[in-house]
């Protein structure tokens, strides 16, 4: 089972649709939050993917749950954004909450910075942000759960063939300009 993770988009419905257009092989689609109205997208223009989500602190009247706890592959998986769990002072609060999920795997975001590390039996994975990272480039996860285990990993977000995009950034608002080759 293949599993892409997003986080952090920031209203970048491009990076989204990029990236689920090269993963084609993806089972699950799961965003961590900040992004909930391009998360709609997916449900929207992929729908024969399973799609989850948990609400971040930048999704404003959103209904989401701020946590989730799925099972996928056979393994207990908990997601959040992060946010009420202090993730960016540090993950202590987040790492607690994992263990007491029981959970295989722990995703959080918020941070804008990707993160990988497997602790006392649990696998932990940040995306980091498809289009505001803090430092280097945009990126999004990848959770391959298969017999012989579980490989996690991030990748830079890279546009289809046959699209090139630029990111510009005007007075801290940020416009994806995506133009034919």
């Amino acid at each position: 089972m293949r599993i892409v993770v997003f986080s952090d988009s920031h209203n970048n419905y491009f990076a989204l649709r990029d990236i689920a257009r090269v993963q084609t092989e993806a089972d699950v689609f799961i965003h961590l939050g900040d992004g909930e109205r391009e998360f709609e997208y997916l449900c929207t223009n992929f729908p024969f993917k399973e799609l989850f989500c948990v609400r971040g602190n930048g999704d404003f009247g959103s209904l989401s749950p701020t946590e989730r706890v799925l099972n996928l592959g056979g393994k207990k998986i908990f997601i959040t954004h992060g946010h009420t769990y202090g993730v960016k002072r540090g993950l202590d609060d987040l790492k607690r909450r994992a263990r007491e999920q029981e959970a295989d795997i722990a995703m959080f975001g918020h941070t804008h910075l990707p993160y990988t590390a497997y602790e006392d039996g649990i696998h932990y994975l940040n995306p980091g942000s498809v289009s505001l990272p803090l430092r280097g480039a945009p990126s999004y996860g990848v959770v391959d759960i298969t017999e012989a285990g579980i490989v996690i990993s991030t990748k830079p977000e890279q546009p289809i063939n046959t699209l090139s995009s630029s990111v510009l950034r005007l007075s801290g608002n940020v416009m994806r300009i995506n133009l034919l080759q």
